[in-house]
């Protein structure tokens, strides 16, 4: 059967002093059309989270990224409404708000849906102003989407309420700062090992579904970091010991299965230094692993 499949595309990466609409999220969309095509997918819509005329004229990165993300939520709800996939092609993790805001209004009433996170990443992202070792909005997107800090990031976004905590499972997380930590475990922000991955643990399953016990839908985003160097070659903000992209397409293949589990995103692909397009490939496969799981349904 013919899975239909939507794209959003999110490009605003939220980084002062830097190129607001960067390469990377266009950069993995090369062969993404012919992949699906090969699934036996059909990609029913295409959107991009581009700033009105009346937001062009605003300022602050930050706050720009907000209001793009804010656009691109109502795009993943309407993909969703009408029984599509939608995958995130997203800058970076800032764009996470958006994908949960989306999944957040999907429902059939005004009432925002519950969402459970699947955090994929090799950093917490759980950082805030105050922790912070760099001040890097993009160590924060998990904080602020769980109400701990910048909330008028989250409310330009639409994310409304916030996460409560219960609702947050990571996976692959094995670089944190130590004032972050601090933060994770205050909160006892539920963990999937990189070993638990590595050996297929059940914990996976057990994740997936005590997540689905709370919410109503689930979101699983992977910023490419989770893997393994050797498997995303050339990423800004490496760390060893990391998943290979064949485990985490087993993995992916496992929590897709459940028919909670509703959208992807991937955030933060080094496309200008993936030059033998191994990171490319990896993409493929996280994306291979998801559309065979939610084929198995």
């Amino acid at each position: 059967m013919t899975l239909k499949v939507g794209i959003a595309k999110h490009p605003y990466n939220g980084h002062l002093h830097a190129q607001e609409i960067d390469p990377h999220a266009t950069a993995m969309e090369e062969g993404l059309t012919q992949l699906l095509e090969s699934l036996d997918c059909q990609v029913a819509d295409y959107q991009v989270s581009y700033l009105t005329p009346e937001e062009e004229e605003t300022y602050g990165a930050r706050y720009r990224m907000a209001l793009s993300s804010n656009h691109g939520a109502d795009q993943v709800a309407a993909m969703i409404k009408k029984d599509l996939f939608p995958i995130g092609i997203l800058s970076n993790c800032t764009n996470l708000m958006g994908m949960l805001a989306g999944h957040q209004r999907s429902g059939p009433t005004w009432k925002p849906l519950r969402v459970g996170l699947v955090w994929m990443d090799a950093h917490g992202d759980f950082n805030t102003p105050e922790t912070s070792l760099s001040g890097m909005v993009g160590g924060m997107p998990v904080a602020i989407s769980t109400g701990l800090c910048l909330h008028h990031i989250r409310n330009a976004v639409g994310l409304n309420p916030p996460l409560p905590m219960s609702y947050v499972t990571m996976l692959g997380v094995r670089d944190v700062d130590p004032l972050e930590q601090h933060l994770i475990d205050t909160h006892g922000i539920h963990q999937i090992t990189v070993e638990d991955v590595q050996k297929q643990s059940p914990r996976i399953e057990q994740e997936i579904k005590r997540l689905a016990e709370l919410t109503d839908i689930i979101y699983i985003h992977v910023d490419l970091d989770v893997l393994d160097p050797e498997y995303m070659p050339g990423h800004m903000t490496p760390a060893p010991g990391g998943v290979t992209a064949d485990e985490l397409k087993q993995t992916m293949t496992t929590i897709f299965k459940h028919p909670k589990v509703r959208g992807l995103g991937l955030a933060s692909y080094p496309s200008e230094n993936d030059t033998e397009k191994i990171g490319l490939k990896s993409i493929h496969k996280i994306i291979e692993g998801a559309v065979l799981g939610y084929k198995a349904r």
